[in-house]
């Protein structure tokens, strides 16, 4: 029996403990893959990163738990690997390979003045909030103002902007927790400005998700038609990409059209690149200063030098993820990524027997969640193809889960997972709910051990 751990239990680790049992050979020595996550629950960022109003992508999760399920694969949660848990070199030792599918966990920065005023938070920390991580228990975020600025155009700013220009009995029917569900209830937002550097063409959100915006209750979509006709795609859409001209085709729809007595505006601005975050005097965001940009020929833009200024309280930066160094692996803090060929963590320039990579740290933050699967395929192809040497790796007896337990850890099974769901339906029928995520650890770890 060859015994493989799969780091993390979103779509990569999932996907890459898929194909693992659906890439074996017959007569293949048997495996058994244990998925292990830092939290208690399964799904990585189809559970934390998805927003709740969003149900046929946060359906995917009945997918991702028939892989769970099955035979052969385990689900190990409350499992931290690295510097708070286990380390790497002992994991290694435990089983004979090791599939790192840790993500891009660090959101990256504006590089401007006053990013670190009140009210100025990243997006990844808002939608953390509002899907119930339990990391983000307690938090808060800046809603008594009217504005609210969202720097970046692509799907979480998307998503941001949406959950907080839709209405309260519309996220009422979801799972998200009761915290930011009261504090979105009692929002005094009306106007969220979605701000990218560069033009419509370039912006990075589907069309989907971007048409999406146009079907709030009570929310109008405001589209300047000076920003749309800077972007030489708006006059020549001929060179864009598929999706580029859906998106063009879908703001030139809204551009110039009234906002009309909407109780929510969401403004999709383009061609503005922040330079500063105003303070208010108190230490707290006011609003954010942007030089108009203007396309250079070459695909980028330039400072045309005129500032604009727009009022908010609340400043959501949405620019980008990268990968943080695991310890006891290589990286490469240039990419974000661990050093590899074809999944195989490379150490001195050689493959490392035993250590893989599969995902964002991998590859680095690109792609959708459909995109990890030919990444976890590859990645599983070269663990099947080196069996014969893992096989040969001396690794602890026994079960690795004892193993853990000897660490000083408390893995969460399938069963505790079962029993955080059943704490979840039981607390959303107390709030006259659906089923309503726990979010705080205590919580989640007393309904597991419930269970």
């Amino acid at each position: 029996m060859l015994r493989i751990a799969v780091v993390g239990s979103g779509p990569s680790g999932v996907y890459t403990a898929q194909s693992l049992l659906e890439q074996r050979a017959d007569g293949a020595l048997p495996l058994a893959v244990d998925v292990l996550d830092r939290l208690p629950c399964p799904y990585g960022l189809v559970r934390y990163g998805v927003a709740p109003d969003h149900e046929k992508i946060k359906s995917l999760q009945n997918n991702l738990r028939q892989v769970l399920e099955r035979p052969g694969v385990r689900f190990l949660g409350n499992v931290p690997v690295g510097e708070s848990g286990i380390p790497a070199h002992a994991l290694k030792d435990l089983y004979h390979a090791v599939v790192y599918c840790v993500g891009a966990a660090r959101d990256r920065r504006l590089g401007i003045p006053g990013e670190d005023l009140a009210g100025s938070c990243s997006a990844t920390d808002f939608v953390s909030w509002y899907s119930a991580h339990p990391d983000a228990v307690g938090r808060g975020f800046r809603l008594d103002g009217r504005g609210a600025v969202v720097i970046g155009v692509g799907n979480v700013a998307v998503d941001v902007a949406r959950v907080l220009a839709r209405g309260v009995a519309e996220l009422r029917a979801t799972d998200i927790p009761q915290g930011p569900l009261d504090a979105l209830a009692a929002s005094a937002v009306t106007d969220v400005h979605v701000v990218g550097r560069r033009g419509p063409s370039q912006a990075k959100f589907t069309t989907k998700e971007l048409r999406e915006l146009g079907t709030l209750p009570g929310a109008a979509v405001v589209v300047r038609e000076d920003e749309l006709a800077a972007d030489p795609g708006y006059a020549d859409p001929s060179g864009l990409s598929a999706t580029a001209r859906r998106n063009v085709a879908a703001l030139r729809g809204w551009a110039g059209a009234p906002a009309g007595d909407a109780a929510r505006r969401v403004h999709l601005r383009f061609f503005l690149r922040p330079v500063e975050i105003l303070d208010d005097g108190r230490g707290a965001v006011r609003g954010v200063r942007f030089e108009r940009s203007a396309p250079d020929g070459a695909g980028g833009v330039t400072g045309t030098g005129e500032l604009v200024d727009i009022d908010a309280g609340l400043v959501l930066r949405s620019v980008g993820y990268r990968g943080v160094p695991l310890p006891g692996l290589p990286f490469d803090p240039a990419s974000g990524t661990v050093p590899h060929t074809a999944g195989r963590v490379l150490r001195g320039g050689g493959a490392s027997p035993g250590e893989y990579v599969a995902g964002w740290i991998k590859r680095g933050p690109t792609g959708v969640i459909g995109t990890n699967r030919p990444c976890a395929k590859e990645t599983a192809g070269s663990v099947l193809a080196d069996l014969p040497e893992l096989a040969r790796r001396k690794v602890a007896p026994g079960d690795p889960l004892d193993g853990l337990r000897a660490a000083g850890l408390a893995p969460v099974e399938w069963r505790g997972w079962l029993g955080i769901e059943a704490a979840e339906a039981e607390l959303g029928r107390t709030l006259s709910r659906g089923p309503v995520k726990i979010p705080d650890w205590a919580g989640l770890l007393a309904a597991a051990r419930g269970a």
